[in-house]
C-alpha cells in the first residue's frame, strides 16, 4: 500500500482530527522542525526536538536520549521529528499520523548549504553549547555529506518502505513534495483548524 497522497494528481490529506501523535519525516535540511513547530501550534501539541534531545556538549550523544525519548512517548500527545536509529522504530510504532516532507534533491541541498554557512558563520549557539564549524564539514556524520552522497537516495527508498508499512497499519501519511505544496498544504491546515472542521 502507498502512504496517502502519493499518487501524481492527488491532493495531500488533512490530518484526523483530534489527532495527539505526530511524526514529520524527511532528509537533513528538508525542513522537520520548522513544520513540526508550525503543526504543533494548530493542533495544541506539544513538540519536542529530537535534535535537543541527542546532541550533548561537544556534538557528543547523550547517554538519557532513549529514556528522555520514551518519557515522552508515554505522554501520548507529542509531535515530533522522526530520526535517529535506536527510537525510529518506537516513534512510529507509536505515531497516528506522518508528514513526510518528500523534497527534491537540489531544494534539499540548497537549504543544507545556506544552514552550514548561516552557522559557521554566524557562531549561534544551538544544543548544549555546541556550535558549528567549517571543519565540521568534512566530517562523514554531517548532514551535507550526508545528502550529497548515495545515502540520500538509499534513505529515501528506506522511508518509502517504512511508510508505506505504516499506512497498512492504519497511519495517515501525508506526503508533501516541494516548498509550494508544504505553504499550501500548511494553509489547508490552517484554515481547517480555525474553522473547527
Amino acid at each position: 500500500m502507498e502512504p496517502e497522497g502519493c499518487g501524481a494528481g492527488d491532493p495531500p490529506p488533512s490530518l484526523p482530527a483530534g489527532v495527539q501523535r505526530v511524526l514529520v519525516v524527511g532528509s537533513s535540511g528538508a525542513g522537520k522542525t520548522t513544520m513540526a513547530r508550525a503543526l504543533a501550534g494548530r493542533l495544541d501539541l506539544p513538540h519536542t526536538e529530537l535534535d535537543a534531545l541527542w546532541h550533548g556538549p561537544g556534538w557528543v550523544p547523550r547517554p538519557e536520549f532513549e529514556a528522555d525519548v520514551e518519557a515522552m512517548l508515554a505522554t501520548g500527545r507529542w509531535i515530533t521529528e522522526y530520526q535517529y536509529r535506536p527510537v525510529k522504530d518506537r516513534l512510529l510504532g507509536r505515531a497516528q499520523a506522518v508528514v513526510w516532507l518528500d523534497h527534491p534533491f537540489l531544494l534539499v541541498v540548497a537549504r543544507l548549504l545556506r544552514r552550514s554557512v548561516v552557522r559557521a558563520v554566524t557562531r549561534r549557539t544551538y544544543w548544549n553549547g555546541n556550535r558549528e564549524s567549517v571543519a565540521m564539514w568534512l566530517r562523514a556524520s554531517h548532514p551535507l555529506r550526508i545528502v550529497l552522497s548515495r545515502e540520500f537516495r538509499a534513505k529515501r527508498r528506506r522511508t518509502e518502505a517504512e511508510l508505506a508499512d505504516a499506512a497498512a497499519r492504519g497511519v495517515v501519511v501525508v506526503r508533501l513534495r516541494g516548498a509550494r505544496q508544504v505553504r499550501r498544504w500548511l494553509a489547508g491546515e490552517g484554515t481547517r483548524r480555525s474553522e473547527g472542521r
